[in-house]
């Protein structure tokens, strides 16, 4: 088998920023997918779900996500150096009546979601799936809304992980999804994984022939238009961070209309006019900064959406809104600095200092940013200070009180690599801690920091956690 990654087209990227998934085939023969649902009923009636452990359990699985197809696909939309994360699990479904739409947390948290794709998830159908089997459901172009915008369970235009044995559907992380209804009542197997982008873009990473944005020809109707947000989706997926910046000359009118849609109650609307006002120079700042700090927690979390967008001209702000009182106003400022990336690096000290804040969850959004502010800097000679500020930064968060700030800063710490070689003893130990997602991005972060010291440290802790795939309820001790 070819292993060379192939890689997403243009219109088939085009799709996914407007849409949030695609469904993709690879040419694995059907005895592969009729063994792998034979196996994973075996597992489940004798052992249950294996849950984290899916992939040294059945390991087969592993060459799903080896297959070009896949590396391709998760390679256009995550980058080259994308992260397969630790958790993972088997959902399996024999329900008669459909689940609710949800978003997936993380890992048990919540934080504030991006628009720009830093996450997706891979879900596998190893048996023919059709839509009597209950598929999970999709609800397109709804990756970027916080709140249900829709009041029935039974939506218009709902897409379908559905098709034969051996269907996978590529979807953004934060895409409303549901368990449909299996009335055909024999088992459904659908194996879920999550991959995380380790790297903000420099350039695109799918088969690119046209970097001008242009709606897909062949798009599903999604509830709403956003054509300033798909073009700065697109825009940043091909390493222009913060290119709408300064591309509108609006009138006094236009900046007041766009600044009362920012509370418009259909989510919707009010994601248009953030990213409208990201066009608008500094008067766009302007608006948007004063949504940043309106007494509305979802107007202040919507425009810093759109401060994200606005480039080098919002980050002295930006910076000086982590003085805010509220918590809420200084968790968007940092989010909106993380996502401008090596344009924020100025913002490194102040955002340093807040780990000792009050709030866990401004501590943790404090953590994210650095990591991809670092990431960013870590490439231009010029910025080896802010990398190393943020890396001592995070060392000291890896002993943070709160557990997620401490599973996020491994996270943060994978993305700087190699830069974060002095990170390496407090990783070591934070092998000892005693969540499993601080444990698993400890290794992680060692991984991609990839010195000598931290392979040492890393191999030593697989050794000892080796898990012999053969050892079962039913097969304890022996051949």
């Amino acid at each position: 088998m070819n292993s060379e990654p192939i890689r997403l087209t243009d219109e088939q990227m085009r799709t996914f920023v407007t849409e949030g998934f695609l469904i993709l085939q690879t040419d694995f023969p059907a005895s592969f997918h009729e063994a792998m649902t034979q196996e994973l009923h075996r597992v489940y009636t004798e052992e249950g779900n294996p849950g984290n452990n899916l992939l040294p359990r059945i390991r087969e699985i592993q060459q799903v996500f080896d297959h070009p197809i896949i590396t391709g696909a998760l390679t256009s939309v995550l980058g080259p150096n994308y992260m397969l994360h630790a958790h993972r699990h088997g959902h399996y479904n024999a329900q008669p009546t459909a689940g609710g739409w949800h978003k997936d947390s993380y890992w048990g948290y919540n934080k504030m979601r991006h628009h720009h794709p830093w996450w997706a998830m891979i879900m596998y159908f190893p048996q023919d799936t059709p839509i009597e089997l209950g598929p999970t459901g999709i609800l397109p172009g709804t990756q970027n809304y916080e709140t249900r915008t829709f009041e029935s369970d039974e939506i218009e235009g709902e897409g379908y992980a559905s098709g034969q044995a051996g269907t996978f559907a590529l979807i953004h992380y934060d895409i409303w999804h549901r368990a449909t209804a299996n009335i055909l009542g024999k088992p459904r197997y659908m194996l879920k994984f999550e991959f995380m982008r380790t790297a903000a873009p420099t350039e695109p990473s799918w088969n690119c022939s046209d970097l001008q944005w242009r709606e897909p020809a062949q798009a599903a109707l999604p509830i709403a238009r956003h054509e300033a947000m798909w073009e700065d989706t697109w825009n940043w997926l091909t390493g222009r961070t913060g290119s709408l910046a300064d591309t509108a000359e609006p009138n006094e009118e236009q900046i007041t209309r766009l600044t009362a849609e920012l509370r418009d109650a259909f989510e919707p609307n009010a994601l248009n006019a953030t990213y409208e006002l990201a066009r608008c120079g500094v008067e766009g700042i302007a608006a948007l900064l004063n949504g940043l700090h309106d007494e509305s927690i979802a107007v202040s979390r919507v425009s810093a959406y759109g401060l994200a967008a606005s480039g080098a001209g919002a980050v002295s702000w930006l910076s000086a809104a982590l003085d805010d009182e509220r918590d809420e106003t200084v968790q968007h400022a940092v989010f909106a600095l993380g996502e401008l990336g090596a344009l924020a690096g100025s913002a490194v000290p102040k955002l340093s200092a807040l780990l000792s804040h009050r709030s866990p969850a401004v501590r943790s959004a404090v953590v994210e940013s650095l990591g991809m502010i670092g990431n960013a800097a870590s490439s231009e000679t010029q910025a080896k200070a802010p990398v190393e500020e943020a890396v001592s930064a995070l060392v000291r968060a890896l002993q943070d009180s709160d557990v997620q700030v401490r599973f996020m800063t491994g996270l943060a710490l994978s993305r700087i690599g190699r830069d974060a070689a002095a990170a390496v003893p407090a990783l070591a130990a934070a092998l000892d801690d005693d969540n499993r997602y601080v444990r698993a991005h400890a290794l992680e972060a060692l991984r991609y920091i990839g010195t000598e010291e931290a392979k040492d440290v890393l191999i030593h802790s697989l050794f000892q956690a080796r898990w012999c795939v053969t050892t079962t309820p039913a097969n304890t001790f022996y051949p």
